[in-house]
C-alpha cells in the first residue's frame, strides 16, 4: 500500500555528480554492470528493462506466469519473495526454480524481498539488515547467476516515518552483500513507500552509489499518486540522468488509492531517455487495488485495460522491449531510430498541448539533441493567437511580446547524442490555441 503525501517544500538539490567521479567500470563478463548511468548485460550491451512485477510468494503455483509475460513481449520480471518474517519463506530450492524458470523463458529476473515494505511505519516490516541476512542465506543459489539475476535488496524499505537512515542503511547493506560474495547488480528502492516524496533517495543516491565498491548499483523509484504530473516525473528522472546515476521505475500503475499517476508520461519519458520500467502487477492484487491486475485471474487471454495499456499501448512492452543478448539473440538497437533523423549537430524541439480548459492550457516541449552531444539548449516560438505563459518548470522562460524563449536549467542542459529532455508550462488563451512552430538552438 502506498500513501499519498505532497512533495517536501525544501529547495530542490540538483544531483550534479559527474559520471567520472564514480569511475567507468568495465563491463564484467560475469554479469550485469553499470557505467555512465546505464545498465549493461554481460556482453556489454545496454539493457533497458521492460517488464512486470509478479507476486510469486503469494501465488507460488502460478509458474506459467513467466511464460505468459514473455509471450506478451516482456524482457524482465520482478519477482516478489519473502524472507519468512511476514509471509512463508521462499526456500533456496524455490528461488533456484524461479531463476531457472526465468532463464528458460529468456527473462531477466529481478528478485526482491517484500517483508521490508513500509519499515518504520508498517507493523511487522523488517529492516534492510534482516533482508541482507536472507540474501546471504541464498548465496549458493545466486552464485553463477550474475548474467541473469539482479538483487533488489528490499521492497519499499521505509514508510513515511523514520526514514532518515535510508542512505546509511543501504550503504551498509550493499557493503555486507559485497563482503558476502554477491557480485550481482544490486537494486535499491526509495523510502516513503517507494515514492521518495521527501527526495531522500534523490539527494543521497550519489553517496550510496559511491559506497558500493563494485559501482554496480541501480536505483528504483515507485510511481503512484505522488507522480501525477509530467513535471514531477520528468524532473525526478531527469536529475538522475543528469547526474549519471542509473534509475528505473520499479513499480507504477495507471491509478491508485493515493492519486492518479501519469502513466503516459512515465512510458514516454522512459522510452525517450533509455530508462527501464516494471509495471505493477501481473495478477492477484487485493486490498482494494485489484484494478492493478494486468490479467484477470492470471489468464493471458483476458488482459484488463491496464494490461492492454502496458503490453500493447504506445511506448508499451511490445513496441519497446528488447531481449537481453545473454540469451543468444541479436536484438535490434535498444532505442529505435526516429523516422526522421535529427540533424548532425544542434537540436530539435516539438510542442504539445497536454491539457486544455476554458482560458487556460498546459503545454510541453520536448528537446532532442542531434547526432552529437550538446551542453545546453534554448527553444523559441511565437504565439499567433495571443496566448501567454504564466509559469514553467524544467526550463527558464522569458517572453518578449508574443515570442517565448526557453533555456535549459542546470540539470538538463547536457544531452547525449539523440537524447531528449522536456519542460512544461501553464499558459492562457482566448479565441483559439493554435500550436506554434518551435526552433531549437544548441550550445
Amino acid at each position: 500500500m502506498k500513501t499519498r503525501l505532497s512533495a517536501a517544500g525544501a529547495a530542490l538539490l540538483a544531483l550534479v555528480v559527474a559520471v567520472l567521479a564514480f569511475g567507468q567500470p568495465a563491463h564484467a563478463a560475469a554479469g550485469f554492470s553499470v557505467a555512465g548511468g546505464k545498465l549493461y548485460d554481460a556482453n556489454g550491451t545496454e539493457f533497458i528493462m521492460r517488464g512486470v512485477n509478479h507476486a510469486h510468494t503469494w501465488y507460488p503455483q502460478e509458474t506459467s506466469s513467466f511464460a505468459n509475460v514473455k509471450a506478451l513481449g516482456a524482457n524482465t520480471v520482478r519477482v516478489v519473495l519473502s524472507s519468512g518474517d511476514r509471509w512463508t519463506r521462499n526456500t533456496n530450492a524455490d528461488v533456484a526454480n524461479v531463476i531457472s524458470t526465468c532463464k528458460a523463458n529468456r527473462l531477466i529476473c529481478v528478485l526482491e524481498v517484500h517483508d521490508t515494505t513500509g519499515y518504520g511505519e508498517q507493523s511487522g516490516a523488517i529492516t534492510l539488515a534482516r533482508a541482507v541476512d536472507y540474501w546471504l542465506s541464498l548465496a549458493d543459489v545466486l552464485a553463477g547467476q550474475e548474467r541473469y539475476v539482479i538483487v533488489n535488496i528490499g521492497n519499499e524499505p521505509y514508510g513515511n516515518q523514520n526514514y532518515a537512515s535510508w542512505a546509511t542503511d543501504n550503504a551498509t547493506a550493499i557493503s555486507r552483500l559485497r563482503a558476502g560474495g554477491l557480485t550481482h547488480t544490486i537494486m535499491v528502492d526509495a523510502p516513503n513507500w517507494g515514492q521518495d516524496w521527501s527526495f531522500t533517495m534523490r539527494d543521497n543516491a550519489a553517496s550510496v552509489f559511491a559506497a558500493d565498491p563494485a559501482r554496480n548499483t541501480v536505483f528504483s523509484i515507485h510511481m503512484y499518486g505522488v507522480f501525477d504530473t509530467a513535471a514531477e516525473i520528468s524532473d525526478y528522472l531527469g536529475r538522475f540522468r543528469a547526474a549519471g546515476l542509473p534509475i528505473v521505475v520499479g513499480e507504477f500503475g495507471f491509478n491508485h488509492s493515493d492519486g492518479d499517476p501519469d502513466e503516459d508520461t512515465i512510458l514516454a519519458y522512459s522510452q525517450a531517455n533509455g530508462i527501464g520500467w516494471l509495471g505493477w502487477s501481473w495478477s492477484g492484487n487485493g486490498g482494494g487495488v485489484e484494478y492493478l491486475d494486468m490479467a484477470t485471474a492470471f489468464d493471458p487471454a483476458s488482459l484488463t485495460s491496464w494490461g492492454q495499456r502496458i503490453f500493447n499501448g504506445a511506448n508499451g512492452i511490445r513496441q519497446t522491449a528488447r531481449e537481453a543478448t545473454v540469451f543468444g539473440g541479436t536484438p535490434p538497437p535498444t532505442t529505435p531510430p526516429p523516422t526522421t533523423p535529427p540533424p548532425a549537430g544542434g537540436c530539435t524541439a516539438t510542442y504539445t498541448v497536454t491539457n486544455q480548459w476554458q482560458g487556460g492550457f498546459q503545454g510541453e516541449v520536448k528537446v532532442t539533441a542531434g547526432a552529437t552531444a550538446i551542453t545546453g539548449w534554448s527553444a523559441r516560438w511565437t504565439f499567433a493567437n495571443g496566448q501567454s505563459v504564466s509559469q514553467a518548470w524544467n526550463a527558464t522562460l522569458t517572453s518578449s511580446g508574443a515570442t517565448v524563449t526557453a533555456r535549459n536549467v542546470d540539470y538538463n542542459g547536457r544531452l547525449a547524442a539523440g537524447a531528449s529532455t522536456s519542460f512544461g508550462f501553464i499558459g492562457g488563451w482566448t479565441g483559439s490555441n493554435a500550436r506554434p512552430e518551435v526552433s531549437c538552438t544548441a550550445s
